[in-house]
């Protein structure tokens, strides 16, 4: 059944399947856990699930947006930064950002503290150190 939105005829019900580009859910879990079950990619080959576990987690740094917010973030002098001090650098609303920070936080990239109305965020120690160290060379890595 389809209803009229503003001169558009659009499904009443969205159907998940109606979008084949969509790409399943991956279980996804903190960058700790996977740097914890994966070894670096030159050292070993990745067998099915680690490769689906880490490519859940390459997917929440691969976002343009994302990397804006873990830059903004970590180059933030306090090392944490309410989330409405992110809006007018990026040019997104609140919810927007909000989101984008929820999959990060979800991801294992930072941590939240609520302050009354507002969240601050700021990065998991090491949590860029160990998704880096996934793609150290063996030689890196003796030194």
């Amino acid at each position: 059944m389809s209803v009229n939105v503003y001169g558009l005829t659009v499904p009443r019900y969205i159907d998940a399947r109606q979008y084949p580009w969509q790409s399943d859910p991956v279980e996804m879990l903190p960058i700790a856990d996977v740097t914890a079950c994966c070894t670096p990619l030159t050292t070993s080959a990745l067998g099915q699930e680690d490769a689906e576990r880490l490519a859940g987690l390459l997917k929440v740094v691969a976002d343009p947006t994302r990397l804006r917010l873990l830059s903004l973030i970590a180059s933030h002098p306090e090392g944490e930064i309410c989330v409405c001090d992110l809006t007018a650098p990026l040019g997104l609303s609140q919810p927007t950002i909000s989101h984008h920070l929820k999959v990060m936080s979800g991801a294992g990239l930072v941590e939240r503290e609520k302050r009354g109305v507002w969240a601050y965020y700021r990065l998991v120690p090491d949590a860029l150190g160990n998704l880096a160290a996934l793609f150290a060379s063996p030689l890196s890595v003796a030194s």
